[in-house]
């Protein structure tokens, strides 16, 4: 089986290094970086980067594809060669799956078109502009199609697709083996738990982040 993870200038990096990370450990895989062209693609940072392997033309039929979130999505969602890669791969893909505001770039290709949808919670309304309907749940499936909400969610949908795939008890033995047991050390992880003054807060500095890029 071949999972094909797709980057973009300013992706996030844990969006695809959690699932990753799950995801490579299933018997009998092979993960592959793709980008539109090899090389390094740099995070939304710009402080990592991570080399894509393989060009986007070169893996037109991965069994897998996953799409992780970034400031990147927004440019991506009106770029006609990224909107044809990715329709073209979910026709015959096995899971199409998507991270944070990677949804946005499933919903702007039509594949969400009337289904309810996860994304962060900041980026909703531009999710709902596709034609979803977004639903506060971290991981969210629609036949092929399996998406996990903010960032650290990738890990929740990416043990999610191994069970599909593999079974629980591969998905099981993967989350002991990574030892994924969140203890957080604040109760703060969602917009309704934090309170308007966080959400506030963070909006404010992503908003001086965009401007700074």
């Amino acid at each position: 089986m071949k999972i094909a993870i797709m980057l973009y200038d300013r992706f996030t990096a844990l969006d695809c290094i959690g699932p990753y990370d799950v995801l490579c450990r299933m018997p009998g895989v092979e993960v592959v970086f793709c980008a539109r062209e090899r090389g390094e693609i740099r995070t939304d940072s710009r402080m990592l980067g991570i080399t894509a392997d393989v060009a986007m033309s070169e893996i037109p039929s991965p069994d897998v594809l996953l799409i992780p979130g970034g400031f990147g999505t927004r440019r991506l969602m009106s770029d006609a060669y990224t909107m044809e890669w990715i329709r073209g791969v979910h026709g015959v893909s096995q899971w199409t799956t998507s991270v944070c505001t990677g949804s946005l770039l499933l919903g702007a290709a039509g594949l969400l078109n009337g289904l309810t949808a996860t994304t962060h919670w900041a980026s909703t309304d531009l999710l709902e502009t596709t034609g979803a309907i977004y639903t506060e749940q971290r991981v969210v499936e629609h036949g092929k199609i399996m998406m996990g909400a903010g960032v650290s969610a990738g890990i929740d949908m990416a043990l999610t697709l191994v069970s599909r795939i593999q079974g629980d008890d591969v998905a099981k033995a993967i989350q002991l083996g990574i030892e994924y047991d969140p203890q957080p050390p604040f109760d703060c992880g969602s917009p309704t738990k934090a309170g308007p003054d966080f959400v506030a807060l963070l909006r404010a500095i992503n908003e001086a982040e965009e401007q700074a890029s």
